[in-house]
């Protein structure tokens, strides 16, 4: 049984995240002890499969051992140092593997703790570059409906989720949305690429009336994580960065959640041009673009590509926000108020930064891209009987994100889904009706099963 004493203590001092508090006095906390691989462990040594890599965030097992490994040797050598004037060699080397990383371009990282925050630097950079530009009117910003991008103020004004919307709007300067490309949107017949360049038309549209008052264009690259993990062809990619480049207008790619390899790509942008010249078949089956064989063109590159959940693995807080020499010069002056006024005490943060370092050294040691694409492959054969489930919906895939639909009459859904997944030896974290994994990528086939065979029992309890 759970320790009563730390389940009180916890209830009583710590204030949890998203967290409705009341709930917990029938929903009783988990309370974890320790973590290896895929599990997580409670004090009583019942495990429980990570389906949701704890908020998206863990790449490569709980207590790695690379990683373990790399932050013990930076403790003997530095812990933090203040990044305003001074420098530190884990933070140059992250910055220059990232550059050699990413796409074509971006050759400037800015640092900061938490995906949110990366979300706020991106919009006062952009918004900053167009003041420094003589246009300071290009001050607004658009994203996709169903859109997250955190929490903070300014990261909420281009988040389109109601609850959010509903406690904070008159705290929030509100920024227009487009239409999301969404394939589950499509009308029947139409292709999941048919129906992202017609949401494209619709971004168009709203540039030409409202671009010289547009800063940035913010959004997830072919997977939006809070709207219930939906996928849109890359086909909206390449035309969203056509379309900012001829309205002037920056593309900013926030891969918080979607880089680091989940797509089954580095970055998500990677596959804008995957496919380019045949038509793609449903993103609703396994041969996504993302499970292919390899890239045969070079991807898109936004203005702003932002990242941080797994790019330390899980272990520490980061994020960096990458940007072009165009947007970097544009700062680069005598005048202070010229430059880009923003600061986090824990900036680049050397711990933080060792982690992700060893984090890109699994990537190559391990040549993860492509054993992420056999797993894949692999997960899909395995799902079958869940996908062919008659209450499942929309099951998809992208890369190492899978997700569904149940058709339920459980208005409380998500709460009794993630009840039963914990007896079935699982975390679940389900948004309303939608189930989706999003599993450490050293899942095993083993592990795998488990996964698959419990969630199936959790359906067919509920539906």
């Amino acid at each position: 049984m759970p320790n009563p004493d730390l389940l009180n203590r916890s209830l009583a001092a710590v204030w949890h995240p998203c967290t409705q508090m009341k709930r917990h006095e029938t929903l009783p906390l988990v309370p974890i002890a320790r973590g290896a691989g895929v599990w997580l462990e409670d004090a009583d040594g019942r495990r429980y499969l990570d389906a949701v890599s704890s908020w998206w965030v863990n790449l490569f097992g709980h207590c790695n051992p690379r990683i373990n490994a790399a932050l013990t040797d930076q403790l003997g050598k530095l812990e933090h140092v203040m990044l305003a004037g001074f420098t530190h060699e884990p933070v140059v080397e992250l910055s220059e593997r990232l550059r050699a990383l990413a796409p074509a371009g971006l050759g400037h990282c800015f640092y900061a703790s938490d995906g949110a925050s990366a979300t706020e630097i991106a919009l006062k950079m952009s918004a900053h570059y167009w003041r420094n530009h003589g246009q300071p009117k290009k001050s607004q910003f658009i994203s996709l409906a169903n859109s997250y991008h955190g929490e903070t103020l300014g990261a909420l004004s281009v988040t389109d989720v109601a609850l959010f919307k509903d406690a904070y709007g008159a705290l929030v300067r509100q920024n227009a949305t487009v239409p999301s490309p969404d394939w589950r949107e499509a009308e029947t017949g139409e292709s999941a690429e048919d129906y992202a360049l017609r949401c494209a038309d619709a971004l168009e549209a709203h540039l030409q009336r409202h671009h010289q008052e547009i800063a940035a264009f913010i959004l997830e690259p072919l997977v939006q994580g809070a709207a219930g993990m939906a996928m849109y062809h890359p086909a909206y990619l390449r035309r969203a960065r056509a379309l900012c480049t001829q309205y002037g207008v920056h593309l900013i790619a926030d891969e918080i959640a979607v880089g680091m390899g989940r797509t089954g790509t580095m970055f998500a942008c990677e596959q804008a041009t995957v496919r380019a010249a045949s038509a793609a078949a449903s993103l609703s089956v396994s041969d996504h673009p993302s499970t292919g064989s390899g890239r045969t063109e070079t991807g898109v590159s936004p203005d702003f590509l932002l990242l941080s959940k797994g790019i330390t693995g899980g272990y520490l807080p980061l994020s960096v926000v990458m940007t072009t020499d165009a947007v970097y010069q544009a700062f680069y002056a005598d005048e202070v108020a010229r430059g880009f006024l923003h600061s986090h005490s824990y900036t680049g943060n050397p711990l933080a930064c060792r982690a992700a370092l060893a984090t890109l050294d699994i990537f190559a040691a391990d040549d993860v891209i492509a054993a992420n694409r056999t797993k894949a492959a692999l997960f899909n054969q395995l799902a079958a009987p869940l996908r062919g489930h008659p209450k499942v919906r929309h099951f998809r895939n992208t890369g190492m994100i899978w997700a569904f639909e149940v058709e339920t009459p459980h208005t409380d859904f998500a709460q009794r889904a993630f009840r039963l997944g914990l007896e079935h030896g699982l975390l679940l974290r389900p948004m309303g009706n939608t189930v989706y994994f999003m599993p450490p990528y050293v899942i095993s086939a083993d592990e795998m099963r488990h996964l698959l065979d419990g969630t199936l029992r959790v359906v067919e309890a509920l539906a």
